[in-house]
């Protein structure tokens, strides 16, 4: 396998993960080619301010994976100070099922959790000087093995560790089409919009959400989707971050609503992990992202509606916040996949030649130090039977999604209800 030429479409997490992990098993010639002319793509969903690390997960396979991360990220000499571990303070319900499985996983693998299912005990997940919500309406439990990561940082020290081994990665090279000398799908590889060829025996695309949409022709089915996630950013001052800095990441399995602690630039992140929009265009309806690289002026706006469920969601945590302007906003563009589970795998009528690792679903960075792992064993052949159904291009769609907080529908972009900067105030 190592002599095999590879090349893998884009610079994300999938895409670096996997370049460092062939490279490690002895792959000499691997190089990476991403469209944007600098890196990490400043639109790419996996460069952002930060991103939750858990363990918290319903689904046992993602929870040992996500304890399998974190003993990674704790890796200073590796990763430097990317991972903070402020813990992640898990609300929900007693009745949720979703929020219990997540509970009593984190139990059965030893993690050191804490339960709270009073208002009064969950106020004591957070520093005594910081004013909290009332919280009544909650139970939940602070785990205290998860964090953060800076997710910019990350993404940079991955791409200087596949460089170290000798990969290449190429910025500005937009593919258009996958090279089939044939009437198969037998990939030989990828011509750009400038001309641009690279020859390969091995294609992988981690495109993430730019997959349907550039490469529509190898789609199998209704597997993945792009959809926008809305996000907004509070500016602190100093004396407020020193405030705020010690406490716990906020996810909500009720609402999707998370928040993180300040960074060292004193914004705090508020987020929505829900159903998301899609933005269907061409003569195909495929979604595609709207992002501030293909609209400058209004890709990073959000729907109206989502600022005000982003302060109702800051409000219930953080009071005091809520009042504070949204300095920015974004439309985060994740690739997801109809059951949240991720696409790995080769596309049946390719010959091995073309290889998904896709439909992050949301819940792909934090495995960034190991996901490329299992692509790798993907492309080997060494994927373990189970694995390889769960993760497969051609499995059968379901209904049912692992997070409950995004079981409602997509829901369209509409242009004219985005919000303003006035809405932000």
């Amino acid at each position: 396998m190592a002599h095999r030429k590879a090349l893998i479409v884009g610079s994300g997490c999938f895409g670096l993960s996997t370049a460092f992990h062939l490279l490690q098993r002895g792959w000499t010639d691997v190089t990476v080619i991403d469209r944007a002319n600098t890196l990490p793509a400043p639109d790419g969903a996996s460069n952002d301010l930060n991103r939750v690390v858990r363990t918290s997960y319903s689904v046992m396979f993602y929870a040992k994976l996500a304890q399998d991360a974190i003993g990674a990220w704790k890796a200073r000499d590796e990763w430097g100070d990317t991972y903070h571990e402020s813990g992640v303070l898990v609300l929900g319900s007693p009745d949720c099922a979703d929020y219990t499985h997540k509970y009593l996983n984190d139990v059965e693998m030893g993690v050191r959790v804490v339960p709270l299912n009073t208002s009064a005990a969950l106020r004591e997940a957070f520093p005594p000087e910081v004013r909290v919500g009332s919280l009544s309406d909650y139970s939940g439990y602070l785990n205290k093995e998860s964090g953060w990561a800076n997710a910019s940082q990350g993404v940079s020290v991955l791409m200087s560790k596949v460089t170290a081994l000798n990969g290449k990665i190429v910025p500005g090279k937009t593919a258009m089409e996958l090279i089939r000398p044939g009437p198969s799908l037998k990939t030989t590889g990828v011509r750009c919009s400038d001309g641009t060829v690279f020859e390969a025996d091995l294609v992988v695309l981690a495109t993430g959400s730019w997959t349907a949409s550039v490469f529509p022709d190898v789609s199998t089915g209704n597997t993945y989707c792009a959809t926008g996630q809305s996000v907004a950013m509070v500016q602190l001052t100093p004396e407020e971050g020193d405030i705020y800095r010690k406490s716990p990441v906020v996810v909500n399995f009720k609402t999707g609503f998370y928040v993180f602690p300040p960074n060292e630039q004193n914004i705090v992140k508020v987020a929505i992990h829900g159903a998301g929009y899609s933005h269907r265009v061409g003569e195909k309806n495929i979604s595609t992202p709207r992002t501030i690289t293909s609209d400058p002026e209004t890709g990073l706006r959000i729907p109206k509606a989502k600022v005000k469920e982003l302060r109702d969601g800051l409000r219930a945590v953080y009071p005091a916040l809520a009042e504070k302007p949204f300095v920015s906003t974004r439309l985060c563009w994740y690739n997801d996949s109809f059951d949240d589970d991720w696409v790995i795998g080769y596309h049946p009528e390719s010959e091995s030649t073309l290889m998904f690792a896709t439909g992050g679903s949301g819940h792909a960075y934090k495995f960034l130090p190991v996901i490329g792992r299992l692509v790798a064993d993907a492309i080997e052949g060494n994927l373990s039977p189970d694995l390889a159904a769960k993760f497969s291009p051609t499995r059968v769609p379901t209904l049912t999604r692992h997070d409950e907080c995004r079981q409602d529908g997509v829901q369209e972009l509409v242009l004219t209800q985005l919000c303003t900067p006035e809405d932000l105030q």
